[in-house]
């Protein structure tokens, strides 16, 4: 197995990439990001994969890939905050072929929560450890001593008339205008209803806002350890790093 594996972590805004250190999670380069394109189509990003790879000198060589869709055995079984020409489109079989050579894709969320699992804040803990980043929508990665369940969308819990992502997610707190207290109080709630779903060991709360977790915590009360991510926004390049090592 290769002890060193580029990491690339396709969002709606930005592309970015680092080689990561498969024992200990640690870049071994700097981070490159790109703009995600405009009309974020399967060719378009594809172009900028391909300058990454030509930025790292890492033609030839395995990597990892997280995009923000559900993916099972490579496949986006949706498409967020990325153009709808991804839906249902082999992603994995895709850029393996047009690359030539090995890609693995995982979900973001996943991908985020797999180096915070290993790297991170939960620290190869056993139970039932559930991550959460609180963005434009919330994604969610769930693992269950040690093993991970993929796909789970807790964002899209059916919460008062709408979901949880659009009452607590980071977009959330801005359209509504909401100070620390009232956006921590409506944390808690959707904690709560996910700690009575789930009974969670702990609950990691990722994605940029959890640089502002000493501002919301103490609104935070529920049966389970609340803590906030530590890898911050190289979590998904070294979790989809990760991910191809399996």
């Amino acid at each position: 197995m290769s002890e060193s594996v580029l990491g690339i972590d396709i969002g709606g805004t930005g592309i970015k990439g680092a080689v990561i250190d498969l024992q200990t999670g640690a870049l071994l380069t700097k981070k490159i990001k790109y703009k995600t394109p405009a009309v974020s189509t399967p060719d378009a990003v594809l172009k900028i994969i391909r300058n990454l790879l030509h930025d790292f000198s890492w033609e030839g060589k395995p990597l990892g890939i997280g995009f923000p869709a559900i993916i099972k055995n490579g496949v986006a079984k949706s498409a967020a905050n990325v153009d709808k020409s991804w839906k249902g489109f082999d992603i994995q079989s895709f850029l393996s072929q047009e690359l030539e050579v090995p890609t693995t894709v995982v979900n973001d969320a996943d991908a985020a929560g797999m180096a915070e699992f290993r790297f991170g804040s939960a620290n190869n803990m056993k139970g039932t450890v559930l991550l959460l980043t609180l963005g434009t929508g919330i994604g969610s990665a769930l693992f269950r001593d040690g093993r991970l369940v993929p796909n789970v969308e807790m964002g899209h819990l059916k919460w008062l008339d709408s979901i949880a992502e659009d009452y607590a997610s980071n977009r959330a707190r801005k359209r509504d205008g909401l100070d620390w207290p009232q956006f921590g109080g409506r944390l808690n709630e959707i904690l709560n209803h996910i700690s009575f779903l789930m009974s969670p060991d702990m609950i990691i709360i990722g994605g940029g806002i959890s640089k502002n977790f000493e501002f919301y915590e103490p609104y935070i009360d529920i049966d389970a350890t609340v803590v906030p991510a530590m890898l911050k926004n190289e979590a998904g390049i070294i979790g989809a790093a990760i991910y191809s090592s399996f």
